[in-house]
């Protein structure tokens, strides 16, 4: 056996091998009509950006996708949800996700769509540094956009998830629903999507959620699909049980029969997943 072979097939994480590891993440290949979803979710957003309640491509860094897209709810002083877009932090962008926000606005909270540099033009460092940024900026301009400076939200899908948890401690927000997470990098760094994140091993301790998840944190509502890939549930599983032992406010729920891609249609008006950002927001 060649020496490439036997790296193949060697075991490198929880009894799976390279291309095992890589299937197991391979979100896009597990849900067959991932294409039509997306396909959706832009016809949806395109709608959404077109309404009159729109701010477009407000420019919080130096980067051109460091910008994001703000949606009123027409509320006074509502609270601000600010949704991190997915993508395993490579593909995608915030244009595809302004349907997000129809739920969250029915019920008078008003949106933010959060846009960032990909890899590998960015390493994942630069990426949660930019999320921070946003909400920095968020923070800053909450009087001139109308929203309530000290009732903001943030929430994520995928790599979303993730950045929602890497950031969640900063000083503007108040709770967090990742979806879909990812909280431990040890595993994608030795899979297929380090091949264009590149993941150093300080980068690796220093962004896993899972290893800084403690008492600081404000309340974070998890949630993963029960139709989900078996490492995608673990990794939610993880976090919030390394939560729970480690006194911070961190729940998981479980949705049945939604996979990767289904789940994000919770953010609808009665969705599971707005009925949680409006228990957080205290709006219901």
């Amino acid at each position: 056996m060649s020496a490439d072979v036997a790296n193949a097939t060697s075991v490198i994480y929880r009894g799976m091998d390279r291309a095992t590891l890589d299937a197991a993440y391979n979100n896009s290949a597990a849900v067959v009509d991932s294409p039509d979803y997306l396909t959706r979710w832009r016809d949806r957003s395109a709608r959404v950006r077109m309404r009159g309640n729109a701010v477009l491509d407000l420019r919080y860094g130096v980067r051109p996708r460091a910008a994001l897209d703000f949606f009123s709810s027409g509320d006074a002083k509502a609270p601000l949800f600010v949704f991190i877009h997915g993508g395993y932090w490579q593909r995608n962008e915030k244009e595809t996700f302004a349907f997000v926000a129809e739920g969250p606005m029915a019920h008078g909270i008003d949106v933010a769509v959060v846009g960032y540099t990909l890899a590998p033009e960015a390493r994942l460092s630069e990426i949660v540094a930019e999320i921070r940024e946003a909400l920095t900026y968020l923070d800053r301009r909450a009087d001139e956009l109308g929203f309530e400076r000290d009732q903001m939200f943030i929430g994520g899908w995928s790599a979303g998830g993730h950045l929602t948890a890497a950031a969640a401690d900063h000083p503007s927000v108040r709770g967090g629903i990742p979806i879909s997470g990812i909280f431990d990098l040890e595993p994608i760094a030795l899979n297929y999507l380090n091949d264009k994140l590149m993941l150093s091993s300080d980068e690796i301790a220093r962004l896993s959620p899972l290893r800084h998840v403690g008492a600081g944190l404000p309340p974070l509502s998890l949630f993963v699909g029960g139709a989900e890939l078996p490492e995608l549930r673990r990794q939610s599983q993880a976090y919030a049980q390394a939560g729970r032992q480690r006194g911070a406010p961190v729940e998981l729920s479980v949705l049945p029969g939604h996979h990767h891609f289904s789940i994000l249609e919770e953010w609808s008006r009665g969705g599971a997943l707005t009925r949680e950002l409006v228990r957080l927001a205290g709006t219901g």
